[in-house]
């Protein structure tokens, strides 16, 4: 299987096992440092490729490479510009198959999550598409007698972002085609663990058309980041990751007099009353805990049964849990795949054995699943605890895999409140077949992202994506109108002739 195929620059992107390359200025050129780290199958523990660490030397080419395309596709008109981005679509849509099994096998997850993944990729391609008409500005004659005003909005230069492994696809198209249709020029950083599908998507976008420096990509780890962070041409940056990492990024980059939005952690309760379907509930609330093996912001972390919804929706959750299959993602029958990295396992495991000696009762114990088959990879399969609190680090902290409690509150008032305890403010759901009680729920969750009756309240790409409190630092979110404010300063004009 070919990684990447282009021909662009000074050399063809490697073959399965080779040595990836950074992309700039149109040319896939090697990093000036000579720390690889290799990029592996979590399932089977085959080696796909190594991942440059590149130097503060390649995050300076990339942005003078992003500096010097951006006066000409600033001048591009905005039709032309999201031409490119049509033909993006059009072969990520192509190619989606091929896609989809290429981020199976260096992320884990199931194929047909791998293919959700990017088609919710694709809608935000989709959705900048629509920028000649969301950049449109405004106008008012005779603000004064011969006096009229306007605002416009234009494109600033240079955006960054790093993102994150647990969605290497879909995370990046949340910010650079919105960038680009703007008309800025692009710098991105994304995860050194899977960074192998965005690869692609990369070809396919010069294939599109995209003109050399538009978009760069700089693989690497810290040193890269904090480049990005200091460099002085860089106008703005975005971030998704663990709380305490976008705090910093957000510190950091504004410190500098740069625009940030960093996405951070989450604790996501999810809150069944005892008028829901059960059924429904249940099999919902497992695939917002388990699918992509918990390793997503939007996870489910905590179920809160309402009185006697409590025992009915707890048995139903451990008897589902513990009938998913584990196995290679690529097999249609599998439920849930491995854990990103042997390392991450052991930080899942990690908080069990923790929660354990605090006091919580396990119900599920996912730490010694195996699939003979598969004998190196990182497997721990789903988890449930019961009598989790706040105060038990498994009860305020994210854990970023298979691990789910559950516990008994006596109204929706309390439910809240005890969601109130954690310093995230991601996502929250709450399942009933009441109107008055899902209504008191989303006037006071203080959530961003709230599902009623939805167990991963995903807004779709024509909708602002974030969270509030610890999970959020900045003031434009992820998608839909926030990311056009972002990649652009609304100018007024006041005229008189």
């Amino acid at each position: 299987m070919i990684i990447a195929s282009s021909e662009t620059g000074t050399k063809r992107q490697p073959e399965v096992g080779g040595r990836l390359c950074n992309y700039i200025g149109g040319c896939w050129s090697e990093s000036t440092r000579s720390e690889f780290l290799p990029v592996t199958n979590p399932a089977t523990g085959e080696l796909l490729g190594e991942v440059p660490m590149s130097s503060r030397a390649d995050v300076t080419a990339a942005v003078e490479a992003a500096g010097q395309a951006f006066p000409a596709w600033r001048s591009t008109p905005a039709v032309e510009r999201v031409r490119v981005l049509f033909r993006l679509k059009m072969l990520l849509e192509r190619y989606a198959d091929e896609l989809a099994e290429c981020l199976t096998r260096e992320h884990g997850k199931p194929r047909a999550e791998s293919r959700a993944e990017l088609q919710r990729g694709i809608e935000n391609v989709e959705h900048a598409c629509g920028i000649p008409t969301l950049m449109m500005g405004e106008t008012l004659e005779d603000i004064a007698p011969g006096i009229d005003c306007e605002t416009i909005r234009q494109p600033l230069g240079v955006f960054a972002a790093m993102t994150p492994y647990n969605f290497p696809v879909m995370i990046p198209l949340w910010f650079w085609p919105y960038a680009v249709a703007t008309g800025n020029t692009f710098v991105l950083k994304p995860s050194e663990q899977d960074p192998l599908t965005h690869q692609r998507v990369v070809t396919l976008a010069e294939e599109a058309g995209l003109p050399a420096g538009v978009l760069n990509v700089v693989h690497g780890d810290r040193e890269a980041v904090t480049a990005l962070l200091e460099h002085p041409d860089v106008q703005g940056v975005s971030f998704v990751g663990s709380s305490q990492v976008a705090r910093m990024i957000y510190a950091q980059a504004a410190a500098t007099g740069k625009r940030v939005q960093a996405l951070g952690g989450a604790k996501n309760h999810m809150i069944v009353l005892p008028d829901a379907d059960y059924d429904q509930a249940a099999r919902v609330v497992l695939s917002s805990a388990f699918a992509s093996t918990g390793q997503r912001c939007l996870a489910g972390s905590v179920v809160v049964g309402v009185g006697e919804a409590y025992e009915p929706v707890r048995d139903r959750v451990v008897d589902g849990a513990a009938s998913l299959r584990l196995g290679n993602g690529l097999d249609a029958a599998v439920d849930m795949g491995p854990v990103i990295s042997a390392r991450h396992r052991g930080r899942v495991v990690g908080y069990v054995e923790q929660g354990a000696q605090e006091g919580a009762h396990l119900l599920l114990d996912g730490r010694g699943a195996t699939v003979p088959e598969l004998p190196h990879g990182h497997w721990i399969g789903p988890t449930v605890f019961e009598g989790m609190t706040p105060g038990m680090a498994i009860g305020r902290e994210e854990i970023f895999g298979p691990v789910l409690g559950v516990t008994r509150v006596d109204s929706l008032r309390e439910a809240v409140a005890l969601m109130h305890k954690i310093e995230y403010g991601n996502a929250t759901s709450i399942f009933t077949t009441s109107g008055r009680a899902a209504r008191e729920f989303r006037y006071r969750a203080g959530i961003s992202m709230i599902g009623v009756n939805i167990g991963v309240a995903a807004p779709m790409a024509f909708f602002p994506f974030g969270g509030s409190r610890g999970s959020f630092f900045g003031d434009l979110k992820a998608q839909g109108r926030d990311a056009i404010e972002f990649y652009t300063d609304r100018r007024v004009v006041i005229s008189r002739w």
